[in-house]
């Protein structure tokens, strides 16, 4: 037995700007979110690149393939009507940062971990007024209260659509810090994602890849980038 799969049912895909914002029509009828939402957008960039992805199914519909309308989607029917929630769990990261744990041995790692996430902490002490305490070993590190409330500050400042890419290049990296520094344009997503894997990194020079960690590993990569991908778009108005 095959599994049902939603096929195209439209000749042209195109961006629209309307009294609202930006739509995206389907041979002029606009397109809406899962939970029958307008999906109106902030900006023509966004509008366009979702109509591209539409314009580039075929018979059936991938949705795999439209990371746009993905997180389009999720903006206005996750992220607005739960805003204080997403704010508050992405904030939670900032209490245990990944930058913030760090291993004493073996020496190598310990040295890559602080040539590579120093300089972040020294970034968001300077920068955002939130410095941050390392430790070595698993064991909670408090920090700060004020620190805290100066992550939160920078969380709050982006919008529904900004905090949807924002919530993947957290939650990916496993680090608050690189994600802000990410949406700040301190360091490229290459380089986040570069500095949320040193461990693993550095545990695959020395026994080796596995095959099915690595493809996960890629897809979660790809994940990332295409998150950063939407942040740009996002502030492209």
């Amino acid at each position: 037995m095959t599994g049902w799969a939603a096929k195209r049912f439209w000749t042209r895909a195109e961006a629209i700007a309307t009294d609202a914002g930006y739509e995206v029509t389907l041979d002029g009828r606009p397109v809406r979110t899962p939970a029958k939402a307008p999906l109106v957008l902030p900006n023509a960039a966004l509008a366009e690149a979702m109509a591209e992805e539409w314009e580039a199914q075929s018979d059936v519909i991938n949705p795999r393939a439209m990371p746009v309308t993905r997180a389009a989607n999720s903006a206005i029917d996750r992220v607005v009507p739960h805003r204080a929630e997403v704010v508050a769990m992405l904030c939670e990261y900032g209490a245990t940062d990944l930058l913030c744990y760090r291993a004493d041995t073996p020496e190598e790692l310990a040295r890559r971990q602080a040539e590579g996430w120093d300089p972040m902490l020294d970034w968001a002490r300077a920068r955002l007024g939130a410095p941050l305490s390392a430790a070595t070993g698993v064991m909670h590190v408090a920090q700060p209260e004020a620190s805290l409330a100066a992550l939160r500050g920078e969380v709050k400042r982006h919008d529904a659509f900004e905090l949807v890419a924002l919530h993947d290049l957290v939650t990916i990296s496993g680090s608050l810090v690189l994600g802000l520094a990410a949406s700040a344009r301190e360091v490229t997503p290459e380089r986040v994602w570069a500095l949320s894997r040193i461990d693993e990194t550095w545990q695959q020079e020395r026994w080796g890849e596995d095959a099915e960690a690595a493809a996960a590993a890629d897809a979660r990569r790809a994940q990332l980038l295409e998150a950063h991908r939407f942040l740009e778009l996002a502030r492209a108005g």
